[in-house]
């Protein structure tokens, strides 16, 4: 209001009131303002999110697998530890279904805002790999927010097998052709793509029989209905410390940490590596801030003493990387499985 339009016999009484009513209406939003900086001073998402309305609602964490694998436990813990962080609920969605395809469908046609994620497991690339029809283009329609932990598969037998060595498995495999057989959660499987590999590698012919899961993979192994089994750490460790499986060998490059003594299948046939992993995927073109946020947010969760110590219970260690390099590691997979799948003539469905 302009001073001006007021006549001079109202201007002091005027002034007086207003200046009263300035000086509490600046105090009451001085305070207001004070609360809501503290309301607001642990928010992450409202704080640091450099997209304006991201998250604008709740996540949805696609986990391609059903519920109470090794995937899903590690879904639920990102989901909580994100919705902490990003300070929105983040739902774990079981979508499971061809090697985990059909929860990758779901992703990669979702909106690209960056509110629907998915649990890429170390099986994305091999799954992408076998398919001849894909629904999305893996590389293209996916976009990779970062790894989140990495682990050799174990190479287990049952207890009471005569193999005590990964050679002595080899050895007998080359004097038996299809004499063993090995189970895995189905064709196309990333640890159906590791034995294959090693029947490459090594010369030989293994039986392969595809279940219906993971666990019921582990449950053939253990009954002894199975000569070996190609699985991840997270569900094997718990059976081999139970004296439930023998561990042969294990599939990285170095040995694994929580079980040095532990050979390397490379020590027998050189050369030899697959690791299985987790890491955090959204819908392909969502914006790149939103991608370099999840991905900021995510190493912070990664540092926390409770995320570290869950992760080496679970088999692995936080391993965190940029947008690119993720991106980059999956496209050298999807080769390397299409060439394997391609010289062992795997059938495509």
């Amino acid at each position: 209001m302009k001073p001006s339009v007021l006549s001079p016999s109202w201007k002091g009484y005027v002034c007086t009131r207003l200046m009263h009513g300035m000086r509490g209406m600046l105090a009451f939003w001085g305070l207001a303002s004070a609360l809501w900086l503290v309301g607001t001073a642990g928010s992450p998402a409202m704080a640091a999110s450099p997209v304006a309305g991201y998250p604008g609602r709740a996540l949805t964490l696609v986990c391609p697998f059903a519920v109470g694998g090794s995937a899903d436990i590690m879904a639920r813990l990102l989901a909580q530890k994100l919705g902490e962080a990003l300070n929105v609920p983040v739902v774990v969605e079981n979508r499971a279904g061809a090697g985990g395809m059909v929860g990758a469908t779901h992703v990669a046609k979702a909106k690209p805002d960056g509110h629907t994620l998915l649990l890429v497991t170390g099986a994305y690339p091999a799954a992408a790999a076998l398919s001849t029809t894909p629904a999305f283009d893996p590389i293209k329609d996916m976009a990779m927010v970062s790894l989140v932990t990495a682990y050799p598969f174990i190479i287990n037998v049952p207890a009471n097998s005569a193999f005590k060595s990964f050679s002595d498995l080899i050895a007998h495999a080359k004097k038996n052709p299809g004499a063993l057989n090995y189970a895995t959660s189905g064709v196309g499987s990333i640890s159906h793509l590791s034995a294959e590999l090693m029947n490459a590698m090594a010369n030989i012919e293994t039986v392969h029989i595809p279940t219906k899961g993971g666990n019921t993979a582990l449950s053939e192994t253990l009954a002894g209905r199975v000569d070996f089994l190609f699985e991840a750490p997270t569900l094997s460790l718990p059976f081999i410390k139970g004296g439930k499986l023998r561990a042969l060998a294990a599939t990285g490059r170095e040995r694994y940490k929580p079980m040095p003594e532990l050979a390397n299948v490379s020590e027998v046939l050189p050369g030899y590596e697959v690791y299985s992993f987790i890491a955090l995927g959204v819908t392909g073109g969502t914006p790149d801030p939103v991608v370099q946020y999840l991905n900021a947010e995510l190493r912070k969760i990664l540092a926390q003493a409770d995320v570290v110590r869950r992760l080496v219970e679970l088999g692995g260690e936080p391993q965190v990387n940029s947008p690119d390099e993720m991106n980059r590691y999956v496209a050298s997979e999807l080769r390397k499985w299409r060439q394997l799948i391609d010289s062992r003539k795997i059938e495509r469905p």
